[in-house]
């Protein structure tokens, strides 16, 4: 039987970037002593008011459809957040309740870009960014990061990457892999590209309360951007919170307009007793998340220092996010065969990013996904295997 060319268009490079991840947590469940850090899933505890909140809308019966787009008041605590933050207006106008930052991002996609569109995304780019681009038929054009610019843009070259069929620039703050975070005159230089040549500015900012080497520029508080930006974030990474799928997408009223019935045919609505326990987190907040970024920031400090010892590797410290890069090119080993042979000697599963572009071709992302205990043992058995390729 044959299927729709959209199932070769969402496999792409991104969809091999999961083997390690996948064998990992097989030898795990059949009882090996792995440690996991492939995947960016939070350790930590989320905060006891929203799992409260969670529960008590469950006991009250809080099971059945809500609003497409959100309820007015989620979608208005949302709104009250993003101006508060910005100093930019914001109403529930500008909101969308959407599936997770990355379910907001597919739909946004759906609306914004279509077959011969292009869209600039600079590269290494998140292992899910190629398929939802060439589910909306949209090719991916993609710029330069490189290691010797910590990963920041360059903005000469997205410049020059521009064409007639130029829809978006995309870009992604604090970054994943990298964990690089734009300074407010790249963002406001990247805005001013794109009222030259009138384009969409899209904003993953799903990491926005995780910069920890400055403050977070958010694509929202850039005067005059209103009509043209799109910002996606939700609360898995802040609050601990992945498997809520609970995230929001603000751009202009317009597009809601079109994202409603979008979600009409998709989700028809976000669980009301998630939207009922996120609202705990909206209206304040809440001091876990100062601690989670700072738990991070620490995480972060002692892997990039045990690490920085490794032979023939060379760590990209995290200006942000819960992620270390580590380029592993002069060990003599590809990131996926470095990968490969560090879980079967030392039961430690990184990610190769080889499948995130060609700028992150030889390095691996390890996620600060586990308690510091365990990540100092995941380091030092990088370190063996590292000086154990080193002697021969």
């Amino acid at each position: 039987m044959r299927y729709s060319r959209l199932t070769e268009r969402v496999a792409g490079r991104g969809a091999g970037a999961w083997a390690i991840h996948i064998e990992a947590r097989r030898r795990h469940e059949a009882g090996d002593d792995v440690i996991v850090l492939t995947v960016g899933d939070p350790d930590q505890h989320p905060p006891e008011a929203v799992i409260e909140a969670t529960v008590a809308a469950l006991r009250g019966g809080r099971t059945g459809y809500s609003g497409i787009l959100g309820f007015p008041a989620v979608r208005e605590a949302i709104a009250a957040r993003v101006a508060r933050r910005s100093g930019q207006a914001c109403t529930a106008d500008n909101i969308a309740i959407v599936p997770g930052a990355q379910g907001g991002l597919y739909v946004a996609f759906q609306c914004l870009a279509g077959p011969g569109d292009e869209v600039i995304v600079g590269e290494p780019a998140y292992a899910t960014y190629e398929a939802v681009l060439g589910a909306s038929g949209a090719k991916m054009v993609t710029v330069p990061l490189r290691p010797e610019a910590g990963f920041h843009p360059d903005l000469d070259a997205i410049a020059r990457a521009v064409t007639p069929r130029t829809r978006a620039i995309w870009v992604n703050s604090p970054h994943n892999p990298t964990g690089a975070v734009m300074t407010r005159d790249e963002m406001e230089a990247v805005a001013a590209l794109c009222r030259r040549q009138d384009l969409w500015l899209v904003s993953d900012e799903v990491y926005e309360d995780l910069a920890f080497a400055r403050p977070h520029a958010g694509a929202w508080s850039l005067p005059g951007m209103a009509d043209r930006t799109v910002v996606i974030s939700s609360l898995s990474k802040s609050h601990a919170l992945p498997a809520f799928r609970f995230g929001w997408l603000v751009g202009p009223p317009t597009l809601m307009q079109h994202l409603f019935n979008l979600l009409l045919c998709m989700t028809y609505g976000s669980p009301a007793f998630i939207q009922d326990g996120a609202l705990a987190a909206l209206r304040q907040e809440l001091p876990e998340v100062a601690e989670l970024r700072e738990d991070y920031r620490r995480r972060a400090g002692k892997m990039s220092a045990m690490l920085a010892d490794a032979p023939g590797c060379r760590v990209t410290p995290p200006e942000g996010g819960m992620f270390v890069l580590l380029d592993v090119r002069g060990t003599g080993l590809g990131s996926a065969e470095f990968a490969m042979r560090l879980l079967e000697r030392e039961a430690v599963a990184v990610l190769p990013c080889d499948g995130f572009g060609p700028s992150a071709a030889g390095h691996l992302r390890i996620a600060l996904s586990a308690p510091e205990a365990r990540l100092a043992e995941a380091g030092s058995r990088i370190l063996r295997f590292a000086r154990g390729l080193a002697l021969g």
